[in-house]
């Protein structure tokens, strides 16, 4: 290990809280943001690379020799070629455990919101509604709890098991699916087949990595699978589902709702056929379901423990 380092953060205001420089000799240089232009040049001396959603490809990383390191400030880590930093030795490390409760905090709010639909009765008190009602309360739009309700949730790491922790608290049946494609007789024990989970559950939550295998795993014929009352939640990524055909799901009522915290592309500055949906059974949040205060703090002091290890020779949080 050289006796320092340079260390580049390449999108340090999308992390709120306090970084606290790592324990070892080193140069340091943040950017508030940093655009596609800028990368180059801001990375071209780094031994160490900090990014949150930033792309670090391989044509970009074979022209960084210094390179030793990327510490994903995230759990994901989509965003970097992975297989070229296996095949030419750069570290890769990422984030874990530190959403522990905000994620699975915000899934079962939008799912409460959407199975009470809260936001068609606040628009309804906010036009005058319930101050003409001929009685204390109206009646107009169905409201569900979730005791006695099915959750099906797709990936069982912590986040998915947070969620089921709280699902459970509220008296739901937790269903654990499998992974789409696999056959009925090859269902691990403990999961329920990716289809029957569709069929089944009144609330479905995603918390899958994307990946090839996972890339539009929810598309037409799977919300045509689903309860015409269930809502679906993805606190997850964009590309999980086809937003295309859950936005014709929406307009055409095959499903009950939706609430999204993730689209495909972020920020969607070219469009998305979600942005269009002016429903009051569909909730879209600017993928903060991550970013509670205590969440962003405990992401951030997790960052420089990788850092830390890194320095001393350990594998701590590694990917790569």
């Amino acid at each position: 290990m050289s006796a320092a380092h340079r260390i580049v953060f390449l999108e340090r205001d999308s992390i709120r809280g306090e970084f606290r420089r790592p324990n070892f000799p080193h140069d340091y240089d943040e950017y508030a943001l940093t655009r596609a232009e800028e990368l180059a040049q801001r990375v071209k001396d780094a031994s160490i690379v900090i990014t949150n959603k930033v792309q670090l490809r391989g044509e970009l990383l074979a022209a960084l020799p210094k390179l030793k390191m990327i510490a994903c400030a995230a759990t994901g880590t989509d965003n970097v070629d992975l297989a070229w930093c296996k095949d030419h030795g750069i570290a890769v490390s990422n984030i874990r455990g530190y959403a522990v409760n905000t994620v699975p905090e915000h899934a079962i709010a939008l799912a409460m919101a959407l199975r009470r639909n809260l936001l068609a009765y606040r628009r309804d008190v906010h036009a005058g509604k319930w101050q003409q009602a001929p009685m204390f309360c109206f009646f107009d739009h169905p409201i569900g709890d979730l005791n006695g309700a099915t959750l099906g949730i797709f990936g069982r790491g912590s986040l998915g098991e947070g969620v089921a922790r709280l699902g459970e608290a509220f008296g739901m049946r937790v269903l654990w699916g499998e992974h789409k494609g696999v056959a009925a007789a090859k269902v691990r024990p403990g999961r329920t087949a990716f289809d029957v989970v569709l069929h089944e559950a009144d609330v479905i939550s995603l918390h899958c990595p994307l990946n090839e295998q996972t890339r539009g795993m929810i598309g037409a014929a799977e919300l045509r699978l689903m309860k015409p009352d269930a809502v679906l939640i993805n606190t997850a990524r964009g590309g999980l589902v086809d937003e295309a055909a859950l936005a014709q799901a929406l307009k055409e009522g095959w499903i009950g709702g939706a609430g999204f915290d993730v689209l495909t592309q972020e920020p969607p500055r070219e469009g998305n056929p979600l942005l269009e949906i002016d429903q009051l059974n569909f909730i879209l949040t600017p993928h903060i379901a991550w970013a509670s205060a205590q969440a962003m703090q405990a992401l951030l002091d997790q960052l420089t423990g990788n850092l830390e290890a890194f320095a001393r020779g350990e594998q701590k949080n590694r990917v790569a």
